[in-house]
């Protein structure tokens, strides 16, 4: 079926704004900007320029872009209490009209998948440090891999032969890709190696908190029915209001490689976005990206399919990868990646297993005279929205391919 004029402007922007967040936020790490004096010789006060290593800060500054999305619930209620009203007056003196229900807003509840959002984007953005964003990108597919084994323990869900074996290909293409960063990292320089491999194993645990973060959700909000909106704007909420009166103040206190000393100085992070425009851009762009990713999310979640949430998924993961050549080789070598011609194709490799993978376990693809990957007969259909789980392979910061089951 051909796709609408709006169809395709919802295809254009869940895809634009997904890779603008990934982007930016690599974009973040790369700027080199003056931050917050340090007491220098002779009693004098001195501001370095340093990278925007900031991965706890950049994590209050998505759950602000998921608070936004309150502003598209409020907007969305009031629609519907005006549609209530017309419909009052359409029907005066009729038959009686069902009362509308809109529960409360505030729900504590969302406290509890918040924490897991909390520590799962911050691990993986602590991974980006030390990766490529191309890499980042492919790397957190790896969700499909912990979430299906999740699913398994704590929902007690049926995975057949074609959900282990995309899982199986999925993990080949994240040792591809996985080998294609050390090894870039060893010809430029082996001080990175380690680092790189920090990273990778940082943005694999964060997918494992993430898909916790999943699990968490189907068990305790999704027979609740709550609005898709609503769980990410109150998320953010409560993100907001641990990072800022809890985790930012007890990490600015711990020692740390920071300026002054410090774990996470966030003081630092706020005069490095005031000392440079550039900087201040790329923290509104992931901010405004990650609202607008959400609302274009759930409007394609809507009205197409799991195919064309994978093909968008891997048209941004392209994307992300060529936006970042061509960032580096044309407007500035500060930022984006450059192209590695020894170790290069390992990554194209991997990425093309990290899509067979994915087809296979959200059984867009199927191979009928294997008997373990013959497509599910639809008496045995799992009615459930999670047999789409494959769209939880975006992160933390999306969070709309969980809750696609509730639109």
């Amino acid at each position: 079926m051909a796709l609408s004029c709006v169809q395709w402007l919802l295809v254009l922007g869940m895809l634009v704004t997904g890779s603008i967040n990934t982007l930016s936020k690599k974009a973040q790490n790369d700027s080199k900007v003056k931050g917050v004096p340090v007491p220098g010789p002779n009693g004098t006060e001195v501001a370095e320029a340093h990278d925007f290593d900031h991965p706890w800060f950049q994590t209050v500054i998505m759950f602000i872009g998921e608070m936004c999305c309150l502003i598209g619930l409020f907007i969305q209620r009031k629609r519907e209490r005006d549609q209530f009203r017309r419909q009052i007056m359409q029907d005066f003196n009729q038959e009686p009209i069902e009362a509308l229900q809109q529960g409360r807003v505030f729900q504590f509840i969302f406290a509890v998948p918040t924490i897991c959002d909390l520590f799962g984007t911050t691990l993986a953005g602590i991974g980006l440090l030390w990766v490529n964003a191309s890499v980042w990108q492919m790397l957190r597919g790896s969700i499909i891999i912990f979430t299906g084994i999740l699913s398994k323990i704590f929902l007690k869900r049926k995975l057949r032969g074609i959900h282990w074996t995309g899982m199986v290909v999925t993990m080949l293409g994240l040792v591809l890709v996985g080998i294609s960063s050390v090894f870039n990292e060893e010809d430029n320089d082996k001080k990175d190696v380690k680092k790189s491999i920090l990273g990778i194993v940082l943005i694999l645990a964060g997918q494992v908190v993430s898909s916790s973060q999943m699990i968490i959700e189907e068990l305790f909000l999704k027979k609740r029915k709550f609005p898709p909106l609503q769980v990410v704007g109150m998320e953010g909420s409560f993100g907001v209001f641990f990072m800022v009166a809890l985790v930012l103040p007890v990490l600015y206190f711990i020692p740390g490689d920071q300026p002054g000393g410090r774990y996470e100085n966030s003081i630092d992070a706020l005069y490095q976005i005031y000392n440079s425009p550039g900087l201040l851009v790329f923290c509104l762009l992931y901010l405004s990206s990650i609202a607008f990713y959400n609302y274009f999310g759930l409007a394609v979640t809507k009205s197409l399919t799991a195919v064309h949430r994978t093909l968008i998924d891997a048209c941004r993961t392209i994307m992300v990868w060529l936006v970042s050549l061509f960032i580096h080789y044309v407007v500035s070598e500060d930022f984006g990646e450059p192209w590695d011609n020894t170790y290069g194709i390992l990554q194209v490799d991997g990425f093309f297993f990290l899509m067979i993978g994915t087809a296979l376990y959200n059984e867009l693809i199927s191979f009928p005279w294997i008997p373990c990957l013959r497509p599910q007969p639809p008496e045995d259909a799992d009615p459930t929205p999670e047999a789409a789980s494959i769209q939880a392979t975006q992160d933390s910061d999306e969070r709309t391919p969980l809750l696609s089951g509730d639109t």
